[in-house]
């Protein structure tokens, strides 16, 4: 299968849970919080993704950084549905997937922004009313500089 599908799979299920516990927006943060502790930590990613270690070992790992990050228990199951799995690895993934999905929900847009210059607010605020305009959704700046 594919990893993409896998994804997307398992974003939609975590969407609908959040839909129905109207916390959909609160779940992405705590994920995309969640991927980018392991994008950034080799030593954590291997802890939890090698399965040289015990699952009961990775669980308490996991358990242990639900609880500094704060983790509702939704997403707390999730990820450690994700272990018992062995798809831990695809976390990364899903949380992108996820973020897509709670955007479609939420009629948001994101839109990336590269200038030389960091932007003149004016032309910002017209540049992104032109763009909520034209594509009837809120839209959501990423902006990066590139001399």
């Amino acid at each position: 299968m594919i990893v993409g599908s896998i994804a997307r799979r398992y974003a939609k299920a975590l969407l609908e849970i959040g839909v129905q516990q109207h916390s959909f927006d609160a779940i992405g943060k705590e994920l995309d919080r969640t991927a980018e502790m392991l994008r950034s930590s080799p030593e954590l990613r291997n802890a939890l993704e090698n399965p040289i270690f015990s699952l009961e070992k990775r669980k308490l790992i996991m358990d242990e950084l639900s609880r500094r990050l704060a983790l509702s228990k939704t997403v707390r199951n999730f990820i450690m549905l994700l272990l018992d799995k062995g798809r831990i690895a695809s976390l990364p993934d899903i949380a992108r997937a996820h973020r897509t999905l709670v955007d479609e929900h939420a009629g948001r847009l994101r839109a990336t922004v590269t200038s030389a210059r960091p932007l003149d607010p004016i032309l910002e605020t017209r540049l992104k009313t032109a763009l909520e305009k034209q594509s009837g959704k809120v839209v959501i700046f990423e902006k990066r500089e590139d001399p």
